[in-house]
């Protein structure tokens, strides 16, 4: 099963505010998972470390 991060542990990860993640959400950059009814926003985790890697040129 996929690990997946809190918006608070993704953001931590990444080094940026929590509304940078919902900017990125929302502008296709990084794309949330939604869960529940509240749609509460969940990242997997395999999404951060490309991202990372990606940005990072590897």
């Amino acid at each position: 099963m996929e690990e997946l991060l809190t918006l608070s542990e993704a953001a931590q990860i990444l080094k940026v505010h929590p509304n940078t993640l919902r900017l990125w959400d929302k502008n296709g950059i990084l794309k949330a998972v939604r869960i529940g009814v509240k749609k509460i926003r969940r990242y997997k985790k395999e999404d951060i470390e490309k991202f990372i890697n990606h940005k990072n040129g590897k």
